[in-house]
């Protein structure tokens, strides 16, 4: 973060905020021990990122089931397109609470398209028949051909988990960030580790980072914990790497902190499968971090 404020590039970006930022940056972490990346500097809503992932796994895009659970991290883009579409000028509170109540209103506002887990589990195929037409396939989960691919090939090269669905990213309300999952497996026998390697093309490091590195994290050990394998390394690759300009509060105050401790999580069942995975299943502790930060949200 220091790095990036004190030397990185002033752009112009796609939301007009404007940035600082830097290209190609790399950050590994141990998940041994149960160890977790979570920032000690501010308050991470980790139980947030938890039921985000959660929800990635089902192939819902919408973000209703989320605002059902409080988490409110997706609520910005469908409501930025209903004040535009409808001219009414909405608070985010009635927004989500229209969204919560009121299911048609749900299907018609808060859908966010073929987002992240709808590419993960049911990635869309075609088939080219004899009259020579295409027609709708079936779609392709890739996070369970992941899993088996782990268990029956555990040293192939091609673990991986691809968000970047280059025909439907003008359907997204935002093309996938962290976008690419590769799994690797070190080691053999009790000693195996799985590793994970998130590439992730635009990263917002002072509020999406923290919550990428934990829904990686969680990632990492649900798929160890199916597979078999111990959790190895996360290793985090950043393309765009870059703080907004109106978070120079968030960034100062942050930098004059000291992090303190070593945050621990437990999975406390390894269910069927990986899409079988509760809220409950997942126990953090060791974590005292300090006082909450906050900033605006670019849209």
């Amino acid at each position: 973060m220091r790095h990036i404020w004190e030397h990185g590039d002033k752009r112009i970006d796609r939301t007009g905020v404007g940035t600082r930022s830097i290209f190609g940056t790399m950050l590994r972490f141990d998940l041994g021990d149960d160890r977790i990346p979570l920032l000690t500097t501010k308050r991470v809503f980790w139980k947030a990122a938890v039921r985000e992932m959660l929800w990635f796994l089902t192939g819902h895009t919408n973000i209703r089931p989320l605002l059902q659970q409080g988490v409110r991290i997706w609520s910005d883009w469908p409501l930025a397109k209903y004040r535009q579409k409808s001219g009414e000028d909405i608070s985010q509170e009635d927004f989500e609470k229209r969204i919560v109540e009121d299911e048609a209103f749900a299907a018609n506002w808060g859908d966010l398209g073929p987002v992240y887990g709808k590419q993960w589990v049911d990635w869309p195929t075609y088939e080219y028949g004899a009259d020579g037409k295409y027609t709708k396939g079936p779609g392709i989960n890739q996070v369970a051909e992941v899993v088996e691919s782990l268990k029956a090939n555990p040293g192939s090269r091609r673990h991986i988990i691809e968000g970047w669905n280059v025909a439907e990213l003008d359907r997204m309300a935002l093309p996938p960030c962290h976008k690419t999952y590769q799994f690797h497996v070190a080691g053999e026998g009790d000693d195996a580790r799985l590793n994970c390697l998130l590439y992730q093309r635009s990263c917002d490091v002072a509020l999406g980072l923290p919550f990428n590195l934990v829904g990686a994290a969680v990632l990492t050990r649900m798929m160890a914990a199916q597979t078999g394998l111990r959790p190895g390394e996360l290793v985090w690759s950043g393309g765009d790497t870059h703080l907004y300009l109106n978070h120079t509060e968030l960034v100062e105050e942050q930098l004059v902190r000291e992090p303190a401790g070593t945050p621990r999580l437990s999975l406390l069942r390894t269910p069927p499968t990986i899409f079988d995975y509760r809220f409950e299943d997942f126990e953090v502790r060791d974590y005292e971090p300090q006082g909450i930060l906050r900033a605006p949200v670019a849209v």
